[in-house]
Formats: C-alpha cells, sequence, structure tokens
C-alpha cells in the first residue's frame, strides 16, 4: 500500500477514530487503527466491538492495501510531524514507512486480515436530525445514564419518535434525564436503546451547526453518518423502563424558583460534603409559602441559605444528592423553573415553567 495525504487532514481522522478504540481490549488487534485505500482516499477505522468509527481522508493512491497500526504510536508520530503532505508505505512485512519532509519513521503493523468486521446497517431505515439539536439532547441527558454493567439496560439512553416528537430519556436508578424536541409531522416512530458511551463519543463529533447528521437504524444496530465520519453502534435489545409511571401527574408541591440562585445555593452548600454518600445530602424545606431554607450539615460544617420562591401546596422538608441537583440544573437554560413535589418520600421532577422539553427526576435521601 502507498499513498499521500494532508498532515492536518489524517491527523483529524486519527483523533475521530480513537473515540473508539478500547487499548486495554482483549482481542489485541482491535487496540490498533485500520487503514484501508481506495477510490483516492483512505478510510481509517477504530472498533471496540460495541462501537466503530470510521473516517475519510482524501489521499492519492498510487498502491492500494490495507494495514492495521498500533493506535497510540500512529496518532503520536501524525501529530508531531511537520504541516505538510506525507508519504505513507506498507511492504510486504506489513512494515509500515511514514516519511515527511525530512522526517522519517518506520513502524510494525499487523496483517488486516483477522480485523473484526464492523456490522452493516441497513439503508432503508433513515432519518435526518439536526446535528445540534442532537448533540444538546445528548449533552442534557447523558449524565443520568447508569455506570452498572448488571443492569445493561439503563447502561444506554432511550431514543423515542412518535411520528412528531423526538425523546431521549437516562434512568441510573437514582435520578433520570428526559430531552424532547419537537422534528414536525410524518417523522418515521422508532424505539431504541443506544449505548452511553456511543452517544458520549458520537457528541465528540456532531458539531454545533444546524446541518443534518443521517441516521440509519436497524433491529440490532445504528450508523449516524456525518459524510466523512460514521459512527457505527449496537443496540442493547429488550425494553426501556417505563419512565411514563415515575413521574408525578399530581403532585402535592409545586415550587417556582430562579434557577441559578438554586444551583448557586446547592453548590455553596456541597462545599461541605466531601462525599457524595447517602449520609451528606443537600436539605430543602420550606419554612413558609415563599421561602426555600437550602441547608447542609457535615462533620466540617455547616451551611444555611435562604431562596425567594412561589409555592402551590403542601410545604415540604425533604434531603437530596446535591451532585444529582447540581447536574440537573446546569442542564438547563431557562431562568425560572418549576419542581414539583409528592411528598417528603417521592421524587421532585424538575421542568419548564411551561412545557415539558425536559423533565429531571430525581429520588430523595430518606432520613
Amino acid at each position: 500500500m502507498k499513498f499521500f495525504c494532508k498532515q492536518t487532514d489524517l491527523s483529524e481522522a486519527i483523533n475521530m477514530v480513537m473515540k473508539a478504540i478500547n487499548r486495554n481490549s482483549t482481542v489485541k488487534i482491535v487496540e490498533g487503527i485500520l487503514i484501508e485505500s481506495g477510490d483516492n482516499k483512505i478510510k481509517l477505522t477504530g472498533y471496540d466491538l460495541e462501537t466503530g468509527i470510521e473516517a475519510e481522508v482524501a489521499a492519492d493512491i498510487t498502491e492500494e492495501g490495507s494495514v492495521v497500526v498500533e493506535s497510540k504510536i500512529f496518532n503520536d508520530i501524525i501529530k508531531k510531524l511537520p504541516d505538510e503532505n506525507i508519504d505513507i508505505k506498507v511492504d510486504d512485512r506489513f512494515q509500515v514507512s511514514i516519511n515527511s519532509g525530512s522526517v522519517n519513521f518506520t513502524i510494525k503493523g499487523m496483517d488486516s486480515e483477522p480485523y473484526p468486521k464492523i456490522p452493516s446497517v441497513e439503508t432503508e431505515n433513515k432519518i435526518e436530525i439536526s446535528q445540534k439539536m442532537f448533540k444538546n439532547m445528548i449533552t442534557h441527558t447523558s449524565f443520568a445514564v447508569s455506570t452498572d454493567t448488571t443492569r445493561a439496560k439503563l447502561t444506554g439512553l432511550n431514543l423515542i419518535s412518535d411520528g412528531h416528537n423526538l425523546t431521549l430519556v437516562a434512568i441510573d436508578g437514582f435520578r433520570m434525564a428526559l430531552n424532547r424536541e419537537q422534528i414536525g409531522d410524518d417523522f418515521p416512530k422508532m424505539n431504541y436503546i443506544i449505548p452511553g458511551k456511543s452517544l458520549n463519543e458520537l457528541s465528540k463529533i456532531l458539531n454545533d451547526n444546524d446541518s443534518d447528521v443521517v441516521v440509519y437504524h436497524s433491529s440490532n444496530q445504528i450508523l449516524f453518518d456525518l459524510g466523512d465520519v460514521r459512527l457505527i453502534s449496537r443496540l442493547i435489545p429488550g425494553d426501556f423502563v417505563n419512565f411514563d409511571s415515575i413521574i408525578v401527574k399530581n403532585p402535592k408541591t409545586v415550587m417556582e424558583i430562579s434557577r441559578k440562585n438554586l444551583l448557586d445555593s446547592i453548590d455553596r452548600a456541597a462545599l461541605l460534603i466531601m462525599t457524595d454518600e447517602r449520609r451528606c445530602p443537600v436539605s430543602l424545606a420550606m419554612p413558609d409559602s415563599s421561602t426555600l431554607l437550602v441547608s447542609a450539615n457535615t462533620e466540617t460544617g455547616g451551611h444555611k441559605e435562604d431562596i425567594d420562591i412561589s409555592v402551590e401546596g403542601d410545604l415540604i422538608d425533604i434531603d437530596f444528592n446535591a451532585k444529582y441537583f447540581i447536574d440537573a440544573l446546569r442542564n438547563i437554560d431557562d431562568e425560572k423553573i418549576r419542581i414539583e413535589f409528592n411528598g417528603s418520600q417521592g421524587p421532585c421532577i424538575i421542568k419548564p415553567v411551561d412545557g415539558d422539553k425536559y423533565i429531571f427526576l430525581i429520588l430523595p435521601i430518606r432520613r
């Protein structure tokens, strides 16, 4: 194999595919990058057996072929080369020669034949989503994905289309994050569980503009196509948690409050909480219908602070994990929010004052 390409283009493509490489895999060859050449381009692939990323680079091909290179050393070398054309050659023994100007490296490559094939995805089922919108949806929900691998479904996010709205939901057993966007009429219906790791890596690739990502989906795989970059992920089988059933429909207490004031107050209280253990919560109490008392008491010290609110219904006194509240509040852009409670033992719901574009649910800590 022999080709020429630009250093900047190749380095950018390597950065993309590195996101899908597990350097501690039991399958050693997938710790490398697969390089294939043909049709005036090279294709780089990273694949951890769950998520695959392919990136294409324009190149002058003088001899087609393929090779697998050790990902870290190849990335490190390409990053350090001068910003000019690179000449890469691979011989019959998979020795890789990298030349740029007066700089020359030789590294050992591997035969690409044992490299596992990324599953193909049928292109019949196709949808298009704004990259900026979907990136925001992932950012505002993925923090609530479970890391408990014994609960496989909760390690993913539930992507749902009812034909008019696109909804993304994450639940870790203690909290829920939901984001919903209107997508117009006649949008294809779907209901899939996508691994949280795959969507987190996708969010790093998506652009902050209104160009679309094309999504192809089948019963067990999903493909996100950005043109020169594609991410393919397996889907988690089964049905997601019925999250509608845990959202309180008739709350006993409804509070409206400044998002920033509440976030700043809980953030200050959390300074005294050196651990997120259940024994160190932040307390929210309503001495009257216009005041919220935020407090924390730990071995380090104590904190108390009043915030102006408006309340309808019962006054409450309830404890929460401070980190969960901070995570939710930092992923809201509204100045004022609505928080619903159902007694001191039930979950609280954080949502917009009007509508349900986002919903965050947090379970309380029992005293």
